[in-house]
């Protein structure tokens, strides 16, 4: 076992807790990682809040890069010294990933969201110091990466060139792969078409750079927030609406003629947005869903309108990439400058992560990025 710190959740709407940890020695297949910067998730606010049932206390963290400190015995793909971001984790082992689609694991829900452990119920992280002996949970989406030392596997570990700023990618692993993903793999706009982002933040932002790589000529952004709609504007989107006073529904059937958008991406995660996101669209038009409301949370749709419209509603899990592929090309881009995600970027230092929930919650920063010392 390996001593680290963590910012411990221990329960629902509690601060965070800075505490001292044990880490679990690497088995054959993963991958210690010296964590140097970490990005904060909605979904990690979710589990603090109780809307991702999570068990509790937990390290949490799932926007992880770092450099390999030790590897399993089996691990052929990294070695100590490598830097590297980690995304979500796999079995590796079901027919989904064994076809080369890894968001749709058999295990996706265990290894990710619910577990908490390791898919034998072996623990990765334990309590240590004045809590040595009580029970911690671990394995966040893999990692568990809001600590010094992250366990990860070889799997869900990307290795990244020298010349990228290992202190801003973090974001690749989660948010940004999530919106890039979802409008570059899946909705893959055609040219000449519309797209509508609904919800202004770091998945909806990078959905919104990743549509101006594709054919589509116009590229809307939804939100509620005037810092971000202007945020919005500066990387490029052709127009904006303000949903405070504006009807985002009837604002995108103006600014297309009548027509619609071909395309819209909900990425808020609230129920009535996805309705608005489906009404939105051209008839035949695609809606990809990404926000993620508390579980059992539900949306009513009009039947004829259904029938009438004939509207596309796909959900998108993590931008249905293959991290060890699609992360290596979202560097490049950015690199490139072509995906100039750190513009909604700002750090803090691992100590005030409190301040950088309380700033993200608040809707002043887009994304917070936590830089260990």
């Amino acid at each position: 076992m390996l001593s680290a710190t963590a910012a411990v959740t221990r329960g629902i709407d509690e601060p965070f807790q800075f505490e001292d940890i044990r880490v679990d020695e690497p088995r054959p297949h993963e991958v210690l990682v010296h964590i140097t910067a970490v990005g904060m998730c909605h979904t990690d606010l979710a589990v603090r809040a109780g809307h991702t049932p999570f068990p509790l206390p937990a390290v949490l963290g799932h926007e992880g890069a770092g450099i390999v400190e030790c590897v399993g015995h089996a691990v052929t793909g990294v070695t100590a010294g490598d830097r590297v971001v980690i995304s979500f984790d796999w079995c590796g082992r079901c027919r989904p990933c064994e076809t080369g689609r890894p968001v749709q694991c058999m295990h996706w829900a265990a290894l990710n969201l619910l577990g908490g452990s390791r898919l034998d119920g072996s623990p990765t992280v334990t309590s240590a110091g004045a809590r040595a002996g009580q029970p911690l949970n671990g394995c966040f989406f893999g990692q568990s990466s809001f600590a010094t030392l992250a366990l990860a596997t070889e799997r869900n570990v990307v290795k990244v060139p020298p010349a990228a700023p290992l202190d801003l990618l973090g974001p690749l692993g989660c948010g940004v792969q999530t919106g890039a993903g979802a409008v570059l793999n899946v909705l893959k706009p055609s040219p000449g078409s519309t797209v509508a982002v609904f919800g202004g933040g770091a998945v909806g932002l990078s959905a919104a750079l990743a549509t101006q790589l594709t054919g589509a000529t116009r590229v809307i952004v939804v939100d509620i927030e005037p810092s971000r709609l202007a945020l919005a504007r500066e990387l490029g989107v052709t127009d904006v609406i303000d949903a405070r006073r504006d009807d985002p529904v009837r604002a995108i059937f103006d600014l297309t003629g009548g027509a619609g958008a071909e395309y819209t991406l909900e990425t808020s995660g609230l129920p009535r947005v996805l309705r608005q996101a489906v009404d939105g669209l051209a008839v035949g038009g695609y809606c990809g869903v990404v926000g993620a409301p508390p579980f059992g949370s539900e949306v009513s749709l009009d039947v004829p309108q259904m029938l009438a419209r004939n509207p596309h509603i796909v959900g998108i899990n993590q931008g249905a990439s293959l991290p060890r592929q699609f992360i290596p090309t979202l560097i490049e881009l950015h690199l490139s400058g072509r995906l100039p995600f750190d513009r909604f970027v700002r750090t803090f230092p691992f100590a005030d992560i409190e301040q950088a929930a309380q700033t993200a919650l608040a809707g002043e920063v887009v994304k917070p990025v936590l830089l260990m010392t």
